[in-house]
């Protein structure tokens, strides 16, 4: 083995990649896509800045006792899937500088992601952003210029069982519609309506789409309604699947197809960095969609690597793989003060979990910018 793909397997060890886990493994034919999951958007390299007692005061100077850095913005959800078993294809625009090397290669080579459709851009920036994450809460500013039109989204995405869309209203996305023709199921979240309009129509796509995870403020502002859970049923008008995350109240879902609803509390945990928490969810549940899991067992993974995000620093860095799960799902059957009820909700995972798993919470390397790599 050379030093570079011992140092592959010895990343993909940390996160569970060769755990033996394969979630989609009793769902796998031979003529299936190789790809599982294609998205597209873009990546940031983020700055995250740990250990502040409080937000920055102007004419101040603080200082951090921790910093990290790794690649951000699509790149979140990408390794989220990536972590989770799922064979995962992203295209994207790389800045032809430092930043964008080092993220491709933290992707390509650490994660396993299949980057066959990305290009590095001549002369073109990474965008960044530098994350400040303190009292459970974050505090981000980014910096960044589109790429040229012609590094956007291929017009043919590969063949995958599945593609994660990002939908923003008033802009048709061709791929999303090529990727429904051939057969790929669309997932899709939402950002923030910075025209105030909030229209549902407006947002083109969703027609194509078997789910759409909105929270609970953008669900409400779509639906007009004043309850997520109300919106959620309004959603399920327009789509096959509504899931309304709720934040620490967990999350919602209907079917619309077959009227099933199924409401999962989130896990309590202490909550450092809520970056990147979304993304997780997202990559959850469309994990246990593809697998063919019922709809509450989906609600309850995705909160549950949501809930083990938030319980470290930074986006793409926080997100679990199965020996993380594993190492949870282990450490809370043996506490006395758990509630057997709220355990069978988790029992799905027994016949999925890897056997060994380490000591949890787990410590996690923290991937810093300029050093080299160890000696074999």
């Amino acid at each position: 083995m050379t030093t570079s793909s011992r140092e592959q397997q010895g990343r993909a060890d940390q996160w569970g990649h060769t755990a033996g886990v394969d979630p989609l493994g009793k769902v796998r034919r031979p003529r299936d896509p190789e790809c599982d999951v294609f998205l597209t958007g873009t990546v940031f390299l983020d700055i995250i800045f740990t250990g502040l007692d409080s937000a920055p005061v102007r004419g101040t100077e603080s200082w951090a006792r921790g910093m990290g850095s790794s690649p951000g913005g699509v790149a979140n959800m990408a390794i989220a899937l990536a972590r989770l078993g799922l064979r995962t294809s992203l295209a994207a625009a790389f800045g032809d500088d430092h930043y964008g090397e080092y993220c491709w290669d933290a992707l390509e080579q650490g994660e396993g992601i299949d980057l066959s459709l990305s290009r590095t851009v001549p002369g073109w920036h990474s965008p960044v952003t530098v994350s400040m994450a303190y009292e459970g809460e974050r505090t981000m500013v980014s910096h960044g210029h589109e790429a040229p039109l012609e590094e956007s989204a291929p017009a043919s995405p590969p063949r995958a069982r599945a593609a994660i869309a990002s939908l923003v209203p008033g802009r048709t996305e061709e791929w999303i519609v090529d990727a429904a023709r051939h057969g790929s199921r669309i997932f899709a979240d939402v950002g923030w309506d910075d025209t105030g309009h909030w229209d549902l129509a407006g947002l083109t796509g969703l027609e194509h789409c078997e789910a759409f995870l909105p929270n609970a403020g953008e669900a409400m502002r779509y639906t007009r309604t004043d309850c997520p859970r109300a919106a959620a049923r309004a959603l399920a008008e327009k789509v096959p699947v509504a899931v309304v995350t709720l934040g620490a109240e967990g999350a919602y879902a209907v079917d619309g197809s077959t009227g099933e609803t199924a409401e999962v509390p989130a896990i309590a945990v202490e909550a450092l960095d809520p970056t990147g928490a979304g993304d997780v969810f997202v990559a959850g549940f469309v994990t246990g969609a593809l697998a063919g899991w019922p709809l509450a067992d989906r609600l309850a993974f995705a909160g549950l690597t949501a809930a083990l995000s938030v319980q470290e620093f930074g986006g793409s860095l926080s997100a679990p793989g199965w020996a993380e799960i594993a190492a949870w799902w282990q450490t809370v059957r043996t506490c006395d003060d758990q509630d057997p009820a709220a355990l069978r909700r988790y029992a799905f995972l027994e016949g999925l979990l890897p056997g060994a798993a380490r000591p949890w919470p787990l410590r996690r390397a923290v991937p810093t910018i300029g050093f080299r790599s160890p000696a074999p």
